[in-house]
């Protein structure tokens, strides 16, 4: 996950989660709305709405103020600039006569982030533009259904799919419309934990998802977390989900999937953008975090649980990862508790 670089002013915690929202020329405000409104009640408590937990910014190609497609106007709050470390970066989409084609710039600029590992979230017909950019060959897409036939023709080698509110597919995250509030309620649950992922949803009048069905009832959920369209993959990583605390040799592994050491790192650097090595350990850093916002235990305690081999292990994975200590991370989380009770 990229380290946030949002601009801090002095004393002033970082947030968990940093979104830069790119407004295109007549974009779908229910998307953009859902997603947005999601994060600022995960931002802070109650309804004080202080970007604090969770950060935005507004953007437009050329830094003016822009007009959704129902017709309201909406001025940026940033000039765009793609050198800031995002954890998300979001192509907000809508009409697409503003989406077919897009300038050479704006598809670099993306094929850049894409390639800095920032998970790029495209809105409607947002999938366009990062299609035009071939961001979407070879990798599954939520598009809506009114654009399927034309979206084939125009990427053939993408796999558009229809029945989904959103799907993760090789750090591309497509939403093809509605309020985008699943989506929003997942980044939070990972960013900022389940307890205000739950606030959110409680907030904004929606009914918590079910417990996934089982894989013997339904193959695919592309739209989980962390699942992908390869059963070798998701059976990888079911196991190094139940290993986390085991630092078991990936060569093991690779036997336990059945394929050599390479072939594993070239399916895993295929389908998840990681090799396998880099996945699972991400996956335990995933764990340290979250065992450190919601336990007092000791980063010993902390490392051995997460299959590190010690604490000077771990702290020097969490500062190359997040970009801070684990125990700046813990101060931060004490002074935003108390920020949020101010």
């Amino acid at each position: 996950m990229p380290q946030t670089a949002f601009a801090e002013q002095p004393g002033e915690p970082k947030p968990d989660l940093t979104i830069g929202f790119l407004l295109m020329k007549s974009f779908t405000l229910a998307s953009v709305a859902g997603l947005v409104e999601s994060l600022r009640f995960a931002a802070d408590e109650s309804f004080t709405s202080r970007q604090i937990f969770c950060r935005w910014e507004w953007m437009t190609c050329d830094n003016q103020p822009i007009t959704a497609s129902c017709g309201l106007p909406v001025s940026p709050t940033a000039d765009l600039d793609f050198s800031k470390n995002w954890d998300y970066f979001v192509l907000a989409g809508g009409l697409l006569e503003e989406t077919r084609q897009s300038p050479p710039w704006l598809l670099q600029a993306l094929r850049d982030l894409h390639a800095r590992n920032i998970p790029i979230i495209t809105l409607c017909s947002g999938a366009f533009v990062a299609g035009n950019a071939g961001l979407l060959d070879g990798r599954h897409c939520a598009i809506h259904f009114t654009t399927r036939d034309e979206f084939r023709l125009r990427f053939p080698k993408a796999i558009p799919v229809i029945d989904k509110t959103y799907i993760k597919d090789g750090g591309i995250i497509s939403c093809p419309g509605g309020t985008a509030i699943d989506l929003a309620a997942d980044l939070i649950r990972q960013h900022c934990g389940l307890v205000r992922s739950q606030k959110v949803l409680k907030y904004l009048l929606v009914e918590e998802p079910a417990a996934p069905v089982k894989k013997t009832q339904q193959k695919n959920t592309l739209n989980e977390p962390d699942v992908y369209e390869n059963e070798l993959v998701n059976k990888v990583i079911e196991f190094m989900k139940h290993h986390l605390d085991s630092p078991v040799p990936l060569a093991d592994v690779a036997e336990f999937a059945g394929v050599s050491f390479r072939q594993l790192n070239l399916i895993f650097t295929k389908c998840t953008g990681y090799s396998a090595a880099v996945y699972w350990r991400r996956m335990r850093l995933e764990l340290a975090r979250k065992l450190m916002a919601d336990s007092s235990n000791s980063i010993n305690a902390i490392a051995t649980a997460t299959g590190f081999a010690d604490a000077s292990h771990l702290i020097a994975w969490f500062r190359k990862q997040y970009g801070e200590t684990p125990s700046s991370f813990r101060k931060r989380r004490r002074v935003v508790e108390r920020l949020v009770k101010e």
